[in-house]
């Protein structure tokens, strides 16, 4: 077996063997507190409304004739310990939460079970599983048939990038493992595992993930900074607090400080991960064209490559960040605030530390990949 096989099978078996240990932990708590169901829970099932029973809403022309109202619906439970039970459910209805509903429309339901063994059922929201799955499953044709074997490659790496983040990273924080470390930890896993399915393990995949470590890297580091100068952290995100309550109440011991550098380091990581390996292929390539250049003559390449990217690559960050949050930037300019009052407001803080670290992270992963790529594919003057 030569070298080449051996390292492969040595970063496989890391891999295999650090997924095995992340796994493990994030699926069992250090406190068995959570073992004991408590006396009073709320279960979120799936289930079809049988009958409407009374129905008080009405168009309002404010809102743009969206309802307002409630409604008493019956409801045939579908999951859960009570599928198959038909139960009396309350649905509120407004412009921004709740909607009607008739009879045969599949909901979820909000089942709080009370220390004296009553359940109240109410409406939660529309059940959109099916609809969700239907969207999935168009987006994966298009991938298959407008990608082929990289497409379907794709798919596989996206689907071990979401498990990583919902099964692994997300338990982990919960359980109040370092929040940055841990968060880096795992792009660090994704890049490997993404890299390795679409390339296989060689010179190009090796240098493409160095390039994105070092990328994501400098991104955190500059998100970091920018927090410490504007004095601001993960407690002034939105949700955070509903996380303080579950570290007050201990329920969960989550990092909250640095949720806004790891939201960073993920934001970041895709379209690192983008620029780390056009320019990775786009000088292997080169070099089977002419496998006399040298060294600089790469790097320049590396970067001519690399420079047409960053303009619209830190454009789509930026435009991304912005239209996610779209309806409180109109919000906040409805205020008529002063242009100093509107660069001291937190969200847009926020939003600046996001959008610019993320982009400074694939600005200067142009040139760390061109450097490494042209050291591993250069020739050497004699």
């Amino acid at each position: 077996m030569n070298w080449k096989r051996r390292f492969g099978s040595a970063v496989i078996l890391a891999a295999v063997l650090m997924t095995g240990v992340l796994l493990y932990f994030a699926g069992h708590p250090a406190e068995a507190a959570s073992e004991a169901q408590p006396e009073e829970y709320i279960e979120y099932e799936n289930g079809v409304v049988d009958q409407v029973l009374a129905d008080s809403t009405e168009a309002d022309p404010v809102s743009e004739n969206h309802f307002r109202g409630s409604q008493t619906l019956i409801v045939t439970i579908k999951t859960g310990q009570y599928a198959g039970t038909r139960m009396l459910a309350d649905n509120t209805v407004g412009p921004i939460y709740g909607q009607c509903f008739e009879a045969g429309d599949s909901v979820t339901v909000g089942l709080s079970t009370y220390a004296d063994g009553t359940v109240r059922c109410y409406v939660y929201e529309a059940n959109r599983t099916p609809g969700l799955l239907a969207i999935v499953a168009v987006f994966l044709l298009v991938t298959v048939l407008v990608g082929g074997k990289v497409g379907a490659k794709s798919l596989v790496s996206l689907v071990l990038t979401v498990a990583a983040l919902v099964w692994i990273l997300l338990p982990l924080l919960l359980r109040g493992w370092p929040t940055i470390p841990t968060t880096f930890l795992i792009a660090v896993l994704v890049t490997a595992a993404t890299f390795v399915i679409l390339g296989g393990l060689c010179k190009k995949t090796v240098c493409a993930c160095l390039g994105t470590l070092a990328g994501i890297t400098l991104a955190a580091v500059f998100g970091m900074a920018a927090q410490y100068f504007l004095r601001i952290d993960g407690y002034r995100q939105e949700y955070a607090e509903a996380l303080l309550q579950l570290r007050q109440t201990g329920e969960s011991a989550i990092g909250i400080s640095g949720l806004l550098t790891a939201g960073v380091i993920v934001s970041a990581l895709g379209a690192v991960m983008d620029v780390a390996m056009s320019i990775s292929s786009a000088v292997q390539e080169l070099t089977r064209v002419n496998p006399t250049l040298t060294c600089r003559a790469l790097l320049r390449s590396g970067m001519n490559i690399g420079r047409d990217m960053v303009g619209t690559m830190t454009n789509t960050l930026i435009l991304a960040i912005i239209g996610s949050g779209l309806t409180l930037i109109v919000y906040i300019y409805s205020l008529g605030l002063q242009p100093w009052q509107l660069l001291s407001s937190p969200y847009l803080s926020l939003e600046a530390v996001s959008a610019i670290s993320s982009s400074v992270g694939v600005m200067l992963a142009v040139p760390l990949t061109a450097v490494i790529c042209a050291l591993a594919y250069g020739k050497k003057k004699s």
